[in-house]
């Protein structure tokens, strides 16, 4: 039994009198994440990034996209249009550096690439896109056509 515990709980142990050092797995972690647990451990780590979350709202004016980019500067992020009204959204948080004499207690923050693309509706403006980034959140506007109201055309019957 005692032979079970340090692969249930994390086997690395890299100080015993230091309690940041034990790196206690949850066992909770995989069945409340929604990372398949099948995927690489190196892969999850970053799956939080990967996986970018972002909102798109319809107002009357605009289609309206908000994503939440802790960290990033919009030199990291990219917005691109492509035909077909494809709007992409794109960006990269490099790993932190490492140093020879740095010692990690636990590594929480993801990095890695993002990348969503988005089809968008035939009344969007794809040549007025805006773009701006304020306190990590960036904010995508893409302008839309009036709508074209339909005319009721009344016909005389005749008879």
């Amino acid at each position: 039994m005692a032979s079970l515990l340090p692969s249930f709980f994390g086997s690395r142990k890299t100080n015993a009198f230091d309690p940041f050092s034990l790196d206690i797995r949850d066992p909770f972690e995989d069945l409340f994440s929604s990372t398949p647990v099948n995927v690489p451990a190196s892969t999850r780590e970053t799956s939080a990034f990967v996986n970018a979350r972002i909102d798109w709202k319809e107002t009357p004016e605009a289609h309206v996209f908000r994503a939440d980019l802790p960290g990033l500067g919009k030199a990291e992020v990219k917005v691109e249009v492509e035909e077909g009204r494809i709007l992409q959204i794109s960006g990269e948080r490099s790993k932190e550096d490492e140093g020879k004499n740095d010692k990690w207690h636990r590594i929480e923050r993801s990095s890695g690439k993002f990348f969503r693309r988005f089809r968008l509706p035939r009344n969007a403006k794809m040549d007025q896109v805006k773009a701006s980034m304020e306190n990590g959140v960036l904010t995508v506007t893409v302008p839309k056509d009036e709508e074209k109201k339909l005319e009721v055309k009344a016909i005389d019957i005749s008879g």
